[in-house]
């Protein structure tokens, strides 16, 4: 036998030692997706008549960029708390007028993000919307980012009120002109919602409910819907006009990082 026939023989069984070794191992599988426990529920399961404008699963963000974790623009809460959002909705259906929710659970890996983008003191891209008077380097001094949410331990929503019928809000373009989130509202970005004074997410202290600054149809409309809410067990974020904590809540010390995704509730 010649050395090129014994080499080929030696390369022959080392390729076949390795198809076997192939063989025998157990195949690679991706590690599954963390599930909701049986205690959320899709809101649209409860009520599919709330009107859902999920922010984060667009670039229509204070980060100009759709923000980790949210897969699918579905509202995720525990379920005592979509039942309330329900029965506020009934009550004000019958006003004419709807809830109209911007963000509800939020993954802990979107809270992540949120630190990672304001560390980041370069990326200030849609600073002229939502933070126009704020210092980045400020962000978490003021309280407008911090490492936990309570949105993350899923009976945490924050949303609006749109009078009936409701009108289409147009796309957001990425890279269009920022008007300021506290500009008039026939200048900041058209919503559908009541005139609340501010934009959601606006970075400013007029975002406080009671904000003395804040007179008029637009402190009625604020004062509307935190009644509305407080009366079926919602209690209101001073510093936010939009956030709201359903109370008890189901878990008030878990903070969870399952996907925002319909198959994190359907399919367990």
């Amino acid at each position: 036998m010649t050395a090129i026939a014994r080499t080929f023989r030696v390369l022959a069984a080392v390729a076949a030692s390795l198809l076997a070794a192939t063989a025998l191992a157990p195949a690679a599988r991706a590690a599954p997706a963390p599930k909701a426990p049986r205690e959320f529920v899709d809101l649209r399961s409860v009520d599919p008549t709330i009107i859902t404008e999920m922010r984060y699963a667009t670039a229509h963000t204070f980060m100009g960029e759709r923000v980790d974790g949210y897969r699918q623009p579905v509202c995720l809460l525990t379920r005592p708390a979509a039942r309330a959002l329900h029965t506020a909705h009934r009550r004000l259906l019958r006003q004419g007028y709807s809830l109209k929710v911007y963000d509800c659970y939020r993954p802990q890996r979107a809270v992540d993000h949120f630190v990672r983008w304001a560390k980041d003191l370069d990326d200030q891209a849609m600073k002229g919307e939502f933070y126009p008077l704020v210092d980045k380097s400020r962000l978490f001094e003021d309280g407008y980012i911090a490492e936990k949410s309570g949105h993350s331990r899923g009976s945490t929503v924050d949303l609006t009120l749109v009078e009936l019928p409701a009108a289409p809000t147009r796309p957001y373009v990425p890279g269009e002109r920022p008007a300021p989130c506290f500009a008039p509202r026939s200048e900041r970005f058209p919503d559908n919602s009541v005139d609340m004074g501010t934009g959601f997410d606006c970075f400013d202290t007029l975002s406080h409910t009671d904000d003395p600054r804040v007179v008029g149809a637009q402190r009625a409309n604020r004062q509307f819907l935190r009644r509305t809410l407080t009366d079926l067990g919602f209690v209101n974020l001073a510093e936010e006009w939009w956030h709201f904590t359903y109370k008890p809540e189901t878990f008030p010390d878990t903070y969870f990082d399952f996907p925002v995704d319909r198959r994190s509730v359907t399919g367990r």
